[in-house]
């Protein structure tokens, strides 16, 4: 019995690891496509796929599924504007996965809802550092950013965000106003 446990343990976090493995190449195969999409269109179908990667937990086993489960209903608790209960929500999940960078992120944008930007300005630097292409978290970093009405860390937030992400729409709108703004404070 015990070695039948065993054996299922080692299968279990063979099979984890595969999976594991399986997304970061297709995650790196759709940031290579990300980055030689010269077209909105075109990309905005890659970053679909890569936001539908980043929201599934990277374990394929029940806990795994659980957290994407939770991940989910926090979702839907921001879209309804229940933004304590999904705060909550989020930060289980992270007790839960410290090193889930999607479980970061969403609280992170739950705080920046709640005007606690520093506080999202934190678990942005987690959602980074967890993964460092994390194009959202980068785009939120810089609206932290301008809410703190630090525009030079905005722009530079922005450029990150166009490094991985060339067509991001908001990038090239936004840089040019934030460098508007930043002339008319020198004035």
């Amino acid at each position: 019995m015990k070695k039948n446990l065993g054996i299922l343990i080692l299968s279990l976090f063979f099979f984890s690891t595969v999976n594991a493995e399986e997304r970061k190449i297709e995650l790196d195969r759709l940031f290579t496509q990300l980055k030689n999409t010269k077209n909105l269109s075109s990309a905005q179908i890659v970053e679909n796929k890569i936001w539908e990667i980043w929201e599934i937990h990277p374990s394929n086993d029940r806990k795994g599924y659980r957290l994407t489960e939770l991940l989910n209903q926090g979702t839907l608790l921001i879209n309804r504007k229940e933004l304590n209960k999904a705060y909550e929500l989020f930060t289980q999940i992270i007790a839960k996965d410290p090193n889930w960078s999607e479980a970061w992120n969403k609280r992170a944008t739950v705080l920046y809802l709640k005007k606690k930007y520093q506080s999202s300005l934190d678990d942005i630097n987690i959602t980074l550092t967890l993964e460092p292409k994390h194009f959202g978290a980068l785009s939120g970093q810089a609206l932290n950013y301008i809410k703190l009405k630090q525009y030079e860390k905005a722009i530079e937030s922005y450029k990150a965000a166009q490094k991985i992400y060339p067509v991001i729409d908001a990038s090239k709108k936004i840089i040019p106003q934030l460098q508007e703004l930043i002339s008319d404070q020198a004035v």
